[in-house]
């Protein structure tokens, strides 16, 4: 919404902005589609736990003293 609505910060006062952002609420609104997810709740549980073995990992690693 920055790039698209407040961008270039060019208002001269609060009235402008809201009008400007109701307008682009209208136009959004207007022409707006469903978004299809293609990642599943079973994706995100996998990334999660892939998440937890690497933080696990790179824990090991540090707590492992170095040799003298």
């Amino acid at each position: 919404m920055q790039r698209k609505v407040v961008q270039p910060n060019d208002f001269t006062g609060l009235t402008e902005v809201r009008d400007r952002l109701r307008r682009f609420e209208d136009r959004y609104n207007a022409s707006a589609q469903p978004f299809q997810w293609r990642f599943t709740t079973s994706d995100l549980d996998d990334l999660l736990a892939r998440l937890d073995r690497h933080t696990a990992d790179l824990h090991d690693q540090s707590s492992v003293a170095p040799a003298a």
